[in-house]
């Protein structure tokens, strides 16, 4: 690792299923202000909660979701959820409830209206969501905390302001993060959508997660979890190598920390797993 990077060693056997459970593919990852991980799978069990020990807590959602794609938690403990499946970006309270449903279940949108196989969705400090609309559309959609829509932006291509497949979204000191998988880059704007840089040189990134000193993990679908600055430095990487060996990558889709340092990383295709690590 990189200098003032923690190097990490991987917690073997962390999230203990109850007997009979797998987690498929996991599709989200995330960690409310108790530090308990929820996990978003494409399984019989969508949404699987453990405490920071790894124990199970509690799983539901169960026949809720098409097909689960992205995670966020807010300061405040509401879950949201990504459903590429049927098109929609869903908010649930602390305890479980549907407070809202964006979108128009098993309805794609015409072609730049939200939303047609949305990907991940983020918050910025006033409440409005970011919301990647990356398989059907190539678009970053903004909504108010009360869900109107207050604009759109992108375009399929490679250049500037462009995406292809649009995967994982982040809000942070003042401007939106966003992984152009297929582009393999990040794409960095104003809150109002306006271009600012990218950041080249990923491995088809899915998700971004920025923590308190402004590190910046990458969920890069090539095997490894990338770690930047808030410049689009690269500085240091783990994994690299397809691997189901304990601590290395098959495919990860969705990074997240804890309050303790802790990062939780999820997997997709053939992965289906997801790995905590501590710092060492």
């Amino acid at each position: 690792m990189a200098k003032d990077i923690p190097a990490y060693e991987v917690v073997e056997g962390w999230g203990r299923l109850p007997d009979g459970w797998t987690f498929t593919q996991v599709a989200g990852v995330a960690v409310d202000s108790r530090d308990r991980v929820y996990v978003l799978c494409r399984g019989e069990h969508p949404i699987i909660v453990f405490g920071a020990d790894g124990e199970f807590v509690e799983s539901w959602g169960e026949g809720v979701f098409g097909r689960a794609h992205g995670a966020y938690i807010d300061g405040e403990d509401n879950f949201y959820c990504v459903d590429d499946g049927d098109h929609t970006v869903r908010k649930f309270s602390k305890d479980g409830e549907l407070v809202f449903t964006l979108g128009t279940e098993d309805r794609p949108a015409e072609p730049g209206e939200p939303f047609n196989r949305p990907t991940d969705v983020a918050l910025a400090p006033n409440g409005d969501l970011y919301i990647s609309d990356g398989y059907g559309n190539s678009r970053v959609h903004r909504y108010s905390r009360e869900g109107e829509l207050i604009q759109s932006w992108g375009e399929p291509g490679a250049g500037p302001g462009q995406f292809n497949l649009p995967h994982g979204i982040w809000v942070e000191d003042g401007r939106v993060y966003v992984a152009d998988r297929q582009n393999g880059r990040i794409h960095v704007f104003t809150l109002g959508g306006d271009y600012v840089e990218e950041w080249p040189g990923l491995a088809r990134p899915c998700d971004i997660y920025i923590d308190r000193r402004g590190l910046v993990y990458v969920a890069d679908l090539m095997s490894r979890v990338s770690i930047l600055s808030l410049k689009g430095e690269v500085l240091a990487r783990m994994g690299g190598e397809k691997s189901f060996v304990p601590g290395q990558f098959v495919a990860p889709h969705c990074v997240w920390k804890d309050s303790r340092g802790s990062l939780y990383v999820g997997e997709v295709l053939e992965g289906q797993r997801i790995q905590k690590f501590t710092p060492a």
